[in-house]
């Protein structure tokens, strides 16, 4: 990991959705979430234009709901395991919105956010496993990470992801290995 926060290794693609923690904020959580664009499909480079500002509204219907919206994540792992980094891990992205953990509202503030390439609805890969199990142990070699959440557990009733399918024994098994 850099000084600036940026994960050797990763594909970098810069957002803009993004700006500084709070002074003295410790990042103690970090949050799984899924995407896929359009909803349920992979590849191509959706994700990215929309973290990125740069969503086309015309290229799909689903597009024109959300191409006004400024979010991010921290970092992306694809169906490949391929991981993409939008945000340095010592800003703020932009990615659990209303949100609450622990008593402790605005979630953004003390979390990195990872996002699967993926649905609520079907499997994750062994690819995508295996990066996130890196990626949280080498965030932990620099953050006092101590939880990891869903999506849906920091915003209930207002997100479900990463669903159902998500095998949280399997990812806590092996961090705690």
């Amino acid at each position: 990991m850099s000084p600036e926060g940026w994960l050797e290794g990763a594909r970098r693609v810069e957002s803009p959705n993004c700006d500084e923690r709070p002074a003295d904020t410790e990042i103690s959580l970090l949050i799984v979430h899924s995407i896929s664009l359009p909803p349920g499909e992979y590849g191509g480079d959706a994700i990215e234009r929309f973290f990125t500002n740069r969503l086309d509204p015309d290229a799909h219907p689903y597009f024109r709901e959300i191409a006004g919206l400024r979010v991010s994540a921290h970092f992306l792992v694809r169906r490949d395991g391929e991981v993409v980094q939008f945000v340095p891990v010592l800003k703020r992205a932009w990615h659990a919105g209303v949100s609450s953990w622990r008593g402790r509202e605005a979630c953004n503030d003390f979390s990195v956010g990872v996002e699967l390439e993926g649905s609520d609805e079907g499997p994750y890969e062994d690819a995508q496993y295996d990066q996130l199990v890196f990626l949280t142990k080498e965030l932990r070699k620099i953050l006092p990470l101590r939880d990891i959440s869903a999506h849906s557990d920091v915003s209930p009733g207002r997100k479900t992801d990463p669903g159902p399918a998500f095998a949280w024994a399997r990812v806590l098994s092996r961090l705690s290995a």
